[in-house]
């Protein structure tokens, strides 16, 4: 069985391109999937000041206030950790992707948790 994520960023929820070649592409999944959405369109906090050092200060140190600005964040990196797949329906909107998906990917990419710096340079 294979647990895809499946992450739609397009604003427009319905004639969506992007969104369509997504269904399309989880459908060529060979065997038994199971899909969960996370749909951008429904809005994404923007880093902050105080979800930075959040994400900074270590997990056992972390203040109630702390903990609950890294809420939405951690339930996007537990989403991410699950899937054995990760199927992004991107559009272009004005010669970029749309700031949900960077939004997205500000809350997500966090240092010692879903990636860590090496000699080499980052790995996750």
């Amino acid at each position: 069985m294979t647990n895809i994520l499946r992450i739609d960023s397009s604003a427009r929820t319905t004639d969506s391109v992007s969104r369509d070649l997504a269904s399309r592409l989880i459908e060529r999944f060979p065997g038994e999937t199971i899909v969960s959405t996370r749909d951008l369109s429904d809005g994404v906090p923007l880093l902050s000041e105080e979800t930075l050092l959040a994400m900074w200060t270590p997990a056992d140190q972390r203040t109630p206030e702390q903990r609950a600005a890294l809420a939405v964040a951690d339930e996007f990196i537990a989403e991410l950790v699950a899937a054995d797949a990760v199927v992004i329906g991107l559009p272009i909107y004005n010669f970029g992707p749309p700031a949900a998906l960077k939004a997205w990917a500000d809350l997500v990419a966090r240092a010692g948790t879903t990636f860590q710096y090496t000699e080499t340079g980052p790995e996750g």
